[in-house]
C-alpha cells in the first residue's frame, strides 16, 4: 500500500488514538481551566516533543528494546507510575492550599476568580512536566512499535517515513489539543472560581493517580 494512499487510514487512527482518555488528556483539561488556553500551550508542545523522540526512538530500535526488555519496561513503568502519582499529589495539595487559606480568610464567597498567571518560568515547567509525562510512558514505547511499521513501506527508508509520519501525528494532536484547550479555557473564570478550582484540583488529582496507579500495574 502506498504511503499517499495509507495517509488517510493513519489520520483516521490519530485521531482516534489522541482523542481517548489518559495522562495527556488529563493534564491538558486541567492546565486549561485553572491557568487558561496561553500556559495550556506548552503542556501541549511537551507532549508532542515527547511523542515525536519516542518516534524516532521507535525508528532507531530503542522503543522495542524497552519493549522487549522486562527490566527496562519496569523501570520505565514505575517511572511513568511515580510522575502521574506526584503530579495528582501535587493537585490535590493545591485543593487542600486553598480549602485552608478560603477557611483561614474566612472566605464564603464562591463568585470570587483566582486570576490565572502563567511567567516564563511556568512555561518551561508545563513544557517539562508535558514532556516527561510522554517520556516516562511505557506504553508509548508499545505503541510506536506496533502502530507505526503498519504504513512504512519495506522500500522506504524507515528513519525518514517514521519521521515524517510522527510529523504528521503532531500535528494533527496539536490542533486538537489546543482546540480542546481554547474551549475549556473559554469556560476559564468559571473553572477559576475558588470552590470550583478546588473541586477540579481534588479530580484531577484523583484521576492523574488512578492513572499512575494503572501504569503501574498495567503489563505490555
Amino acid at each position: 500500500m502506498d504511503l499517499v494512499a495509507s495517509l488517510p487510514a493513519f489520520l483516521l487512527a490519530v485521531l482516534l488514538i489522541s482523542a481517548s482518555p489518559g495522562p495527556a488528556m488529563a493534564l491538558i483539561l486541567r492546565r486549561a481551566a485553572l491557568r487558561g488556553f496561553r500556559a495550556a500551550v506548552p503542556t501541549v508542545l511537551g507532549l508532542e516533543l515527547g511523542l515525536y523522540l519516542w518516534a524516532l526512538l521507535a525508528a532507531a530500535g530503542f522503543a522495542a528494546l524497552v519493549a522487549a526488555s522486562e527490566l527496562a519496561f519496569l523501570v520505565l513503568r514505575v517511572v511513568g507510575a511515580v510522575v502521574l502519582v506526584w503530579l495528582g499529589v501535587q493537585a490535590w495539595r493545591a485543593a487542600w492550599r486553598q480549602r485552608r487559606g478560603a477557611a483561614a480568610a474566612g472566605d464564603v464567597h464562591d463568585d470570587l476568580a483566582v486570576p490565572a498567571t502563567a511567567g516564563r518560568r511556568g512555561w518551561w515547567t508545563a513544557l517539562g512536566e508535558g514532556l516527561l509525562v510522554q517520556l516516562a510512558n511505557p506504553k508509548a514505547a508499545v505503541f510506536m512499535i506496533a502502530f507505526y511499521p503498519q504504513f512504512v513501506l519495506a522500500d522506504r527508508p524507515l528513519v525518514a517515513t517514521t519521521a515524517v509520519l510522527a510529523l504528521v501525528q503532531v500535528v494533527v494532536e496539536t490542533v486538537l489539543y489546543l482546540s480542546l484547550a481554547a474551549g475549556v479555557a473559554r469556560a476559564g473564570a468559571w473553572f477559576r472560581r475558588r470552590r470550583v478550582r478546588q473541586a477540579l484540583e481534588a479530580v484531577s488529582g484523583t484521576v492523574l493517580v488512578g492513572l499512575g496507579v494503572r501504569v503501574a500495574v498495567s503489563s505490555r
